[in-house]
Parts: C-alpha cells; sequence; structure tokens
C-alpha cells in the first residue's frame, strides 16, 4: 500500500520492529588498504613523420629472364633427406655397424649382433631410444628383469651396460677375475669374454 500523496509505502516495518537476523555475522572487516603511490614516467613523444620533398619516383619495372639464360649447378639443388638415404633407411633409422658379434647363450641360443640392443626377458627401449636388435631371453626362474642389459659398439669394441637390473650383471674378461658392472656404466668387451646377467650368461665371439 502506497501513499497517494507522497507515494511512500504505508504497510513498511518500523525500523524498531524489525526481526534480528538470525545467522551471525560472517564478515570480517578489515582495514582499508593503504593509498599506494603511483609514479609516473613521461613517455616521450614519437617524431613526426618526416615530409616528402617531391613525389617518390616509381620503382623500375622487373626485366623478365628466360630461365635457359641462368644455368643453375647440380650440387645447388636441395634434395630431400629422404631422397639422399639408400633405399629402406629413414633418418632415425640405426645405422649398423660393420663389425658382426656373435652372442651364445646359456640356453642354448645363438644370436648374432651388429650396431646396439637390449637383452633381457621383455627388452622394451625407454621413448626415443632406437636399438637395431632386442635380444628376449627365456628365463623361467624369472632372475633376468625385462631390459636387464643394453650393448653397443665403439671403433669396432664391443660393450655392455647394465640398465639398473635387479641381480646385477658380471663382466668376466679372459684371464681376469669376475667385474661387477656398475648400472649405467658401459664396459668393453673382448672377444671370448662371458657375461652373467643374473642366472643366466652368454658368451661373446
Amino acid at each position: 500500500m502506497f501513499c497517494g500523496e507522497c507515494g511512500s509505502s504505508t504497510s513498511a516495518t518500523p525500523l524498531t520492529r524489525r526481526r534480528p537476523d538470525p545467522r551471525g555475522r560472517d564478515t570480517t572487516i578489515i582495514q582499508p588498504l593503504p593509498r599506494s603511490t603511483v609514479i609516473s614516467v613521461p613517455v616521450p613523444a614519437a617524431p613526426p613523420p618526416a615530409e616528402r620533398i617531391g613525389p617518390v619516383p616509381p620503382a623500375p619495372a622487373a626485366v623478365p629472364v628466360p630461365v635457359s639464360a641462368v644455368p643453375v649447378p647440380v650440387s645447388a639443388v636441395p634434395v630431400p633427406v629422404s631422397e639422399a638415404l639408400p633405399p629402406g633407411d629413414s633418418p632415425n633409422a640405426p645405422r649398423p655397424d660393420g663389425v658382426r658379434f656373435v652372442l651364445q647363450f646359456s640356453t642354448g641360443e645363438t644370436v648374432n649382433v651388429h650396431g646396439s640392443g637390449l637383452i633381457g626377458r621383455r627388452p622394451l627401449p625407454q621413448p626415443g631410444e632406437v636399438f637395431d636388435h632386442l635380444v628376449q631371453i627365456q628365463d623361467s626362474g624369472m632372475s633376468v628383469s625385462k631390459s636387464h642389459l643394453e650393448f653397443g659398439q665403439h671403433g669396432g669394441q664391443f660393450w655392455v651396460s647394465d640398465r639398473f637390473s635387479g641381480n646385477g650383471s658380471v663382466l668376466q674378461r679372459p684371464s681376469e677375475g669376475p667385474l661387477r658392472c656398475e648400472p649405467g656404466r658401459r664396459y668393453l668387451v673382448p672377444r671370448g669374454s662371458r657375461v652373467d646377467i643374473a642366472d643366466q650368461y652368454f658368451v661373446l665371439a
């Protein structure tokens, strides 16, 4: 209901008759933040554009040159990487070394290898790794890790590196005592050496 003269509400409740709010005060009054000091740095005005003294002469028209008049040497023509490689190769394909080795395992298997590879129960390269060989060993006792040993070549010499296996790797060179391989470190393996991988081993020939 509103007053016809002043337009105010005639049914408004006075402030003294207001019911108290049953909810507690959940607003925290904080102190006003101090006014921050603003430092204005004058920015130099951009220089006015240079006035043109006269009309700009048009650029001379390009004279077409016949293609046959400009000889292009063969060596200057870029060749795509895929065409520069032999058939069947790719830029990310491993480059096998020319030296080949024979791994004679205690399980009776013989594997001819070259380049690099992994040895284990289920060898699996890490993301970004590329190997020439993945040599899987049948180990019923599961003493050999999935990716137990890594091998490769350096200057025609064979090397091995333990891949942080559970049971480790031991190198036995000819006329030398056994040497436990430190994980992640490469060890040169001459021909005739024996490499123990847990309960299994192989002889390099």
